[in-house]
């Protein structure tokens, strides 16, 4: 997996400089081009100047920061105006100039919408969507569509691509006219909190055509792109984590995670905002962790677990059969010689017996400390941490009927 920032709310694309500077002082080395930083929607209408995106492409250059993603201006789910489908292609034609200029391998499309009867939808995508291919392909340039929504009385409802099946049947279609895979897909979170979306029926249903993922809380009508786990109601997230991460896991995602918090950072202090993008930095670290979770413990040919409790229950539920420990082990002496749903606990002298490509994933809450443990008596094992917060409901109700 790749991991990136988008810069809505963090970038001025007149004066980019010091939001580039920011993002890489946070330990980000990859930025979304966005193009609508550059052609927002409010400049579309004619005579209105527009800032472009030269100076945002000078100030990734000199920061280093790369740019595997690009994403084309849409408008806002509201727009009734006619004329504007013609300009938002007009400009999605720059935005992959940009791509190509720029080395950026993948640019993402919204349908188009204004103008278009309903029951045309369909075949006026799919024929700008072709017409994108065409230079696309030349410029060996991937297109990812996007899921949308769209306005009813402003109240958002599903769109052309909202769905997975519709998202899976439109790609695959494209790519069938166009004769090779010059298309993919994108999971826009905002969009799909909007109308309530299961996130990982989703993600079944596009499977590997995804290639990226925008990660970001919402409040419920969609209007907001916030800083993941920031958006909750009596102490739960109103976004649907749960379902993105076992849904990216299950699919082996492979591909880019992109952090979006447009709202969050515009309305943070620019002074503070140096911080606001650390912690959002690993933010994205912990989210592309528990993506990869059976990733991370596969790569082992070996592996015993530290800790008796329910983080290692958990483990053997999830995970116990296609990847069993050789053993658990604890600090507390009362656990020794007991079993764990069959797996024995061990003091922790029974770790230096292990060869040391043998990992040790700590499963209890002082990681931090048992971590520090273990390099203290010279243990060269590799170490990890295992916490898996986004288990199967069904596996998080059996624990809790156990206690």
């Amino acid at each position: 997996m790749d991991f990136v920032c988008a810069p809505a709310g963090i970038v001025d694309a007149r004066w980019p400089k010091q939001g580039m500077k920011d993002m890489q002082a946070a330990g980000f080395s990859a930025v979304m081009l966005d193009a609508a930083l550059g052609h927002p929607a409010r400049l579309m209408e004619k005579g209105k100047s527009e800032p472009g995106m030269k100076a945002f492409l000078v100030a990734a250059k000199d920061s280093g920061c790369r740019l595997p993603l690009a994403m084309a201006p849409n408008l806002l789910p509201e727009t009734k105006r006619e004329d504007l489908a013609g300009r938002i292609e007009a400009l999605a034609k720059e935005t992959l100039a940009e791509c190509v200029a720029a080395g950026c391998p993948k640019l993402v499309l919204h349908p188009l919408f204004a103008g278009i009867e309903r029951d045309a939808l369909w075949d006026e995508n799919r024929a700008y969507f072709l017409r994108m291919a065409e230079a696309a392909r030349a410029q060996g340039v991937q297109l990812l569509l996007v899921n949308d929504v769209r306005s009813v009385n402003g109240h958002y409802v599903r769109g052309l691509l909202a769905s997975g099946r519709a998202m899976r049947e439109m790609v695959d279609a494209l790519n069938e006219a166009a004769g090779e895979d010059v298309f993919g897909c994108c999971l826009d979170m905002q969009a799909a909190g909007a109308c309530g979306q299961d996130l990982y029926d989703f993600v079944h249903e596009v499977g590997a055509r995804l290639q990226a993922v925008l990660l970001t809380d919402t409040d419920g009508d969609g209007r907001k792109q916030l800083l993941p786990y920031t958006l909750a109601e009596r102490g739960q997230s109103e976004a649907d984590w749960l379902g993105v991460i076992r849904g990216l896991r299950a699919a082996g995602f492979d591909g880019l995670l992109v952090l979006a918090l447009r709202d969050t950072a515009a309305a943070c202090p620019p002074l503070l905002r140096p911080a606001l993008l650390a912690f959002a930095k690993k933010t994205g670290e912990y989210l592309a962790w528990q993506v990869g979770m059976e990733r991370e413990i596969a790569k082992y040919p070996q592996r015993v677990l530290f800790g008796a409790g329910r983080m290692c229950r958990n483990y053997l539920l999830n995970y116990g059969k296609e990847y069993p420990p050789l053993f658990t082990c604890d600090n507390n002496p009362a656990t020794w010689g007991t079993e764990v749903d069959g797996l024995p606990v061990k003091p922790p002298e029974a770790l230096r017996e292990l060869p040391e490509d043998c990992a040790i994933f700590i499963c209890n809450i002082y990681y931090r400390d048992i971590e520090a443990q273990l390099r203290e008596t010279g243990l060269r094992n590799p170490v990890a941490y295992f916490n898996d917060e986004c288990p199967p409901r069904v596996v998080l109700e059996k624990m809790e009927k156990r206690g």
